[in-house]
């Protein structure tokens, strides 16, 4: 037993969750954004653009940190600016090479520590920070950065490519804590070796050189059901989940909710479709580099997230009146299906 609320509650709990919310903004910015480019073979709506460069695929993304983070602990912030970013590259089934950032910061103490965090992440991950631009004097403190990853073309993970018939599996790192400075972060990933976080990385491209995922997303700030959102309003798509089925940790040695957890951002998590026929295979390779993955429910044509639990049926989003991002097919331009 996941919770002892209703579906409606989980449904309102996502849907007014501000890592959702703040989402919303995106589509008006990709219609005053793009433009044709015939060398852009993805762009807004994946994690990161699929730039096609002599015959290969360059993958350019870009991540900022909320303030908040920022404020709560800073040396967290900067670990968290490259996770974010190495996330997005792998969720494409990429290989990360290289960061820049942006840094504005207004106090010492705060640069310090979260040069700190930034340089501790890229060590354990093995991706260099190679430059940026760093503006001394703010009146307030943040951090972006932004990643270069490389792929083969025929390798790469999209977000929009979801088919109806599909298993939705929701793979995470459950041996970690809920971050001490922020209650909706599940760390994963400060307590593993560097081998430890780059055979989860590198997974992630061994899964896209196989085929054996139709589509996929790193879990972000909206959580694994918002997430899954994101993916299915760019796919066209639907799908029906079974909230007892997420992976999660014991919720009550880790003093936290259902509602928290299905809102957390976790240290190493992935949502993804997949054909029934590659499940198990998939769900082994997760397993060995010690994470679990779990299929939490099916990919329908309906353009709506519903969840289901203990007999009870709710709709969260109804993505033709009322998406996230507010992003179609048309408006992502993608030249991949």
């Amino acid at each position: 037993m996941v919770h002892s609320c209703s579906t409606e509650t989980i449904a309102k709990v996502v849907r007014e969750y501000e890592g959702v919310k703040r989402k919303h903004a995106i589509g008006e910015m990709v219609k005053a954004l793009r433009i044709d480019a015939p060398h852009v073979v993805a762009a807004f709506g994946e994690d990161a653009a699929v730039i096609e460069h002599n015959g290969e695929a360059l993958l350019l993304a870009a991540d900022g940190i909320w303030s908040r983070l920022m404020d709560a602990d800073p040396y967290w912030a900067g670990y968290c600016s490259v996770l974010v970013n190495i996330h997005d590259i792998a969720a494409m089934g990429g290989r990360p090479i290289a960061m820049v950032d942006i840094f504005s910061v207004s106090k010492t103490t705060a640069l310090e520590q979260v040069v700190r965090g930034m340089h501790d992440a890229s060590a354990q991950f093995g991706v260099p920070i190679v430059g940026g631009h760093l503006h001394p004097d703010a009146p307030y403190s943040v951090i972006d950065v932004s990643i270069l990853g490389a792929a083969r073309l025929d390798s790469i993970i999209y977000s929009h490519t979801a088919k109806s018939g599909d298993c939705v599996v929701a793979a995470i790192d459950l041996n970690g804590r809920v971050h001490p400075s922020c209650a909706l972060n599940w760390d994963s990933v400060t307590m593993k070796t560097p081998a430890q976080v780059r055979a989860q990385i590198s997974l992630m491209e061994e899964i896209g050189s196989r085929h054996l995922v139709t589509a996929g997303k790193d879990i972000s700030n909206p959580g694994v059901i918002g997430t899954l959102g994101m993916l299915l309003e760019v796919s066209g798509k639907g799908a029906e989940i079974d909230l007892d089925l997420i992976p999660r940790p014991n919720l009550a040695d880790n003093h936290i909710t259902f509602e928290q957890w299905v809102k957390m951002y976790p240290g190493m998590g992935f949502i993804l479709t997949v054909n029934p026929d590659h499940v198990q295979e998939l769900t082994a390779l997760f397993a060995g580099v010690g994470m679990t993955a779990k299929v939490i429910g099916a990919v329908d044509n309906e353009r709506t997230l519903r969840i289901r639990y203990d007999g009870e049926e709710t709709q969260v989003f109804d993505f033709i009146n009322n998406g996230i991002m507010h992003l179609t097919l048309e408006d992502v331009g993608c030249q991949s299906r």
